[in-house]
């Protein structure tokens, strides 16, 4: 696979993400990420830190340049805990976990942004206080992004051979048939 276009593509998302979402600095990504379905085979199946550290530098990248706090989940061996730095932990009062991923326990992805922090600690889970999630390969999301979640509908919708979905939160409508709603929140 051609990791620079691997790390292209998953910038693109992220950028696109962002944007779609209106995400402000500070808010909070999760993100999920099979590197096996990347390549284009089943999750879970052929890890791969060469890709993951591909998928993450272009991400990574998209988020340092907007100032977004960070949350990767891990894989259904570690329950879908997630790594993030101890400072959005405490922001957010997360709890933390004793699990270092690895790549066939939590996947290449979640050990690459471990590796990556100065302060990396694994939580598990972020309350549903996600302000907008990334899904690349069917790793499941969705469980931490804030109520409400809505899909996007985004034009990078592939890195390498894996499907992408993204979501974004919005607040919960409330009143009826004579409410008026802020459309700057839909």
């Amino acid at each position: 696979m051609d990791l620079a276009q691997i790390e292209a593509e998953s910038k693109a998302v992220v950028e696109e993400v962002c944007e779609l979402a209106k995400l402000k600095e500070g808010n909070l990504l999760v993100i999920g990420c099979s590197s096996s379905t990347v390549q284009g085979e089943l999750i879970g199946t052929h890890s791969s830190m060469d890709i993951a550290g591909a998928v993450f530098r272009g991400a990574w990248q998209a988020v340092q340049e907007r100032r977004l706090r960070l949350a990767v989940q891990c894989c259904e061996h570690l329950n879908r805990a997630l790594v993030t730095d101890r400072d959005t932990m405490e922001k957010y009062g997360f709890e933390q976990v004793n699990v270092i991923p690895q790549p066939k326990a939590g996947g290449s992805f979640a050990t690459t942004y471990y590796q990556t922090l100065q302060d990396p600690v694994m939580v598990e889970n972020t309350k549903a206080g996600a302000d907008a999630g990334i899904d690349i390969g069917g790793v499941l999301i969705g469980m931490h992004v804030k109520p409400v979640v809505v899909p996007l509908k985004i034009t990078h919708n592939r890195i390498g051979e894996a499907i992408v979905i993204a979501a974004r939160r919005r607040p919960k409508f409330v009143g009826g048939g004579r409410a008026v709603y802020d459309e700057a929140l839909e």
